[in-house]
């Protein structure tokens, strides 16, 4: 053959080597992607558990086979401490039952380490845990520093935040412009926070908390006039707590916008492929309609325990 033609096939086989490196560079970096808001909604199938390639944590949870999840236990029926149980068999709620299904799926040990609500999306971003569950709404803050999941409960009608006063300000507190002298409450770190911040202009003083039980309690001891919780989850308080007087602020809510609606799980910021593995059990657990049976098992346990 021809040298010019020996060249030419050389030449040709170089391209073609570098146009499969760039083509199979170009499909790893692309095979797991955030979406335009900074989260991920795209998922894998996680039938035959962690995939031989994973990388990052995703591996070190096999490599150590425990799945280490961060949350705050006193969000039922989200979650919640079932104290007739000991060790880990103790947290119960809808998302400790979705955090065991994860476990399960991957093929590891459940470790759930309790913690307040403001350290759990630093316990992921630090690899002190590896996953974050602990009913945390979208922000785009959080998107930012943290990885997070698609959306697996909605709350529907009922979504949103309000404002929880003592029934004996009720003539006092009915709007938002009323909070102008008053002071108000928040849990901190939380998307109420967040709604207070951009909806609330004029107060007396805006304090942050470290729980959403510590924001029941500032209004029932008098710490605050009023604060703001999750609707649902407030007027859930208010019907099963007669007692403490309280009420939630008819008219006045506070809504995030529709495509930061559902709850998402968090893991450390570029962890992609972990958050595919996550979602593959989320579409796994939506297309069963697991979720809500287990909210309604957290709902008649918690009556059990007498914790509503």
């Amino acid at each position: 053959m021809h040298l010019k033609y020996k060249a030419r096939i050389v030449m040709l086989g170089l391209m073609l080597i570098s146009l499969f490196s760039f083509s199979a560079v170009s499909s790893a970096e692309e095979l797991y992607v955030e979406n335009s808001l900074n989260y991920v909604d795209g998922s894998m199938d996680v039938s035959n558990g962690i995939p031989d390639n994973a990388e990052g944590v995703l591996r070190k949870v096999r490599e150590r086979g425990v799945l280490r999840v961060a949350t705050e236990p006193y969000f039922p029926p989200q979650e919640f401490l079932d104290e007739e149980k000991e060790g880990q068999d103790r947290f119960a709620g809808a998302d400790m039952e979705m955090a065991r299904m994860i476990a399960e799926r991957m093929g590891v040990a459940l470790e759930i380490v309790p913690m307040e609500f403001t350290r759990v999306l630093e316990a992921v971003a630090e690899e002190e845990c590896d996953l974050a569950i602990s009913a945390l709404s979208f922000m785009p803050s959080r998107a930012v520093t943290n990885e997070l999941s698609k959306g697996y409960y909605y709350a529907g009608d009922a979504a949103g935040s309000g404002l929880i006063i003592k029934a004996e300000n009720a003539e006092n507190i009915r709007t938002i412009d009323d909070l102008a002298d008053k002071t108000i409450v928040a849990q901190s770190g939380s998307i109420q926070e967040s709604l207070m911040v951009e909806n609330v202009i004029y107060y007396q003083e805006f304090r942050r908390v470290s729980s959403v039980s510590d924001c029941y309690d500032a209004v029932r001891r008098g710490i605050a006039d009023a604060a703001c919780v999750d609707y649902e989850t407030g007027a859930g308080y208010v019907r099963e707590h007669p007692g403490e007087n309280l009420m939630m602020v008819e008219g006045v809510a506070f809504k995030m916008k529709k495509e930061y609606e559902g709850d998402r799980i968090a893991g450390k910021k570029g962890e992609l492929q972990l958050m595919y593995f996550v979602n593959g059990v989320i579409d796994e657990m939506i297309s069963k309609d697991l979720y809500h049976q287990w909210l309604e098992a957290a709902e008649i346990r918690m009556g059990q325990l007498n914790l509503e």
